[in-house]
């Protein structure tokens, strides 16, 4: 097997996140439930950007700040996900880059009709977050897109579920897995949310069954949703009958790795003040991809993701502040 280029390449929504204060009286006025997620069509969502005041605007989505944090560890990241020819898509585009992931999907034309996705997140002086999606463009992810050459150059092949449900992005997804396996690749795939699961669980098992996933990151939550055993170990079980690589995440409990006949489990590490959770399974999964990219033992990949995890539930927001490089080993 040819020397990989990248450790990791993932696909996944390609996202803006534009967060911005506000009161309470501005929810009221855009009719928001305070502290509530929508989505929300393209007309909506213009409408309500042209309308918040001052934002920071970053790039986001679930994969994208995983290679983020393996770029921040000193991994060779790329991302494939979809973005427009407009103001949001530089922004995701320099973004990314500026962190040392290689981002290279073409623009969607603007003519397409189809803007950059974003998440329009408003803060309240109570710190409560009212969250806006709008997928756009990251939903019209084709096979055509795809870089099938730096796909067959990465260790491993990373599949965000967020990004699963439509059939744009879902085709291109199993066209990876099809590039990545001819090429002795590793596949690894995260259920990313347990509402993601509902609709999806048929079309998850069957990729499960098909051999198409080496490696399964999931929380308790989303192994019992997809299993619909009523016991975590019947869900481990169940799974690692299935897939030769199992990860799951516990929160606050740890997290548990089995692979060939092995299982390991190590805790949490201790977090003097958790701030903010957002992004922490993202995280772990970086520092378990990064470390098992490398070559690495379970329970290092695990650690890994663990150190990594707990970094990012110290702050706000889902990108390392303290130096990444300094905390984990590869």
């Amino acid at each position: 097997m040819t020397p990989a280029k990248y450790d990791i390449l993932a696909i996944g929504d390609a996202i803006v996140d534009v967060i911005a204060t506000c009161d309470d009286a501005f929810l009221a006025e855009q009719g928001l439930v305070k502290g509530s997620m929508q989505l929300l069509d393209t007309a909506e969502a213009e409408r309500l950007y042209a309308a918040m005041g001052s934002a920071q605007e970053t790039s986001g989505g679930s994969a994208a700040n995983s290679m983020a944090g393996i770029a921040a560890m000193g991994g060779r990241a790329a991302f494939v996900g979809q973005v427009a020819d407009d103001q949001l898509g530089a922004i995701f585009r320099h973004d990314m880059t500026a962190l040392g992931v290689t981002f290279a999907t073409p623009p969607l034309p603007a003519e397409a009709g189809k803007p950059t996705g974003r998440c329009l997140i408003l803060v309240t002086p109570d710190a409560q977050r009212t969250m806006n999606t709008c997928p756009g463009a990251s939903h019209e992810l084709s096979a055509e897109a795809l870089d099938e050459a730096a796909i067959a150059s990465s260790a491993i092949l990373y599949l965000e579920g967020y990004l699963w449900g439509p059939d744009k992005p879902r085709r291109a997804m199993l066209r990876a897995v099809e590039v990545a396996h001819a090429a002795g690749r590793e596949i690894a795939f995260t259920l990313s949310e347990s509402v993601c699961i509902a609709g999806r669980r048929e079309g998850f098992n069957r990729m499960i069954a098909d051999g198409g996933i080496d490696l399964l990151f999931a929380n308790e939550q989303e192994a019992l949703q997809l299993t619909g055993d009523t016991s975590l170990g019947q869900a481990i079980a169940t799974l690692s009958a299935k897939v030769p690589c199992l990860v799951v995440t516990r929160g606050a409990e740890g997290a548990l790795a089995f692979s060939e006949g092995e299982g390991v489990e190590i805790p949490a590490p201790r977090v003097e003040r958790v701030v903010d959770t957002t992004g922490a399974g993202d995280l772990f999964a970086a520092g378990f991809l990064a470390a098992r990219a490398r070559g690495h033992e379970l329970a290092h990949c695990l650690v890994t993701g663990a150190t990594a995890a707990a970094e990012i539930i110290s702050h706000f927001g889902a990108r390392p502040e303290a130096d990444l490089k300094t905390l984990v080993r590869l």
